[in-house]
């Protein structure tokens, strides 16, 4: 059974490099092989993983969808020849494999995909170990069950008033929808003190949030994010890196993933 996390929060706080430090600590600490799923459609987790997307779900499923249309995948079934394309967008790394979901494309209905996309997924994911699902602004690829329950959300946020009251809109959203988690971690990145603004630790009260982190604001790790360079190029000593193990280390999911 995969220990799966996923990576929420509005757009602009850092949630795809949230996610690509979280794939490398794991790895680092050989909490491997790691499948990420990158679920927003902008598609840049990759770069900050330093691997490049050729080929999104959103591109194959219409690819399939055509073929299937013209008659021409005789011999084989829908749904194998989407599973046949969806696993050919799959990136394999040294120690993660990368899928990137991308824009769906082209008009039309795509319940049946969607159908096949969802099952196919869980087939992929459930051979990982550990699961990164990088979500795009809001929660709408959990709301779809693209994955049906998560053991940690993460909800990533500025220090800024609107970002926090964005954190409990996400949470209340999240009961909504009745989306499964096991664990809540709230992480402020870019702070620029060693303390907490006052508001947060009222909405880490709201939110019943289990692990509170506090990320500084960090040059080095800004410059990698506006050039789209790899996160793989930070020191060893950057302070943002330290404070995600640290959150690693607390959450103890190498006990989690040995109880599963």
């Amino acid at each position: 059974m995969s220990y799966k996390i996923a990576i929420t929060g509005k757009g602009g706080v850092g949630k795809t490099t949230v996610a690509g430090l979280i794939t490398l600590r794991l790895i680092a600490r050989g909490n491997k092989p790691v499948l990420v799923v990158d679920a927003d459609a902008n598609t840049c987790l990759d770069a900050a993983l330093g691997v490049k997307v050729e080929k999104t779900v959103g591109s194959v499923r219409e690819e399939a969808r055509q073929i299937a249309g013209k008659g021409m995948g005789a011999g084989i079934s829908k749904q194998q020849l989407l599973e046949l394309k969806i696993a050919e967008s799959l990136i394999e790394a040294k120690d993660f494999d990368l899928i990137a979901m991308g824009r769906p494309e082209g008009p039309g209905c795509y319940c049946y995909a969607n159908n096949v996309l969802k099952s196919v997924l869980a087939k992929i994911a459930s051979q990982y170990p550990y699961v990164v699902l990088d979500n795009e602004a809001g929660l709408e690829n959990l709301s779809r069950r693209i994955v049906q329950k998560v053991d940690l959300m993460v909800i990533v946020t500025d220090p800024s008033q609107k970002g926090l009251e964005t954190v409990s809109r996400l949470h209340i959203l999240a009961k909504e929808m009745e989306i499964k988690y096991d664990r809540l971690a709230l992480i402020v990145n870019r702070l620029r003190s060693d303390e907490f603004p006052k508001k947060v630790s009222d909405v880490k009260n709201a939110i019943g949030a289990d692990f509170l982190i506090g990320l500084p604001d960090n040059s080095e790790v800004a410059e990698i994010a506006e050039n789209g360079l790899s996160l793989t190029s930070l020191s060893s000593e950057n302070q943002v890196l330290k404070r995600v193990s640290e959150l690693l280390n607390e959450i103890g999911i190498d006990r989690e993933y040995k109880n599963n």
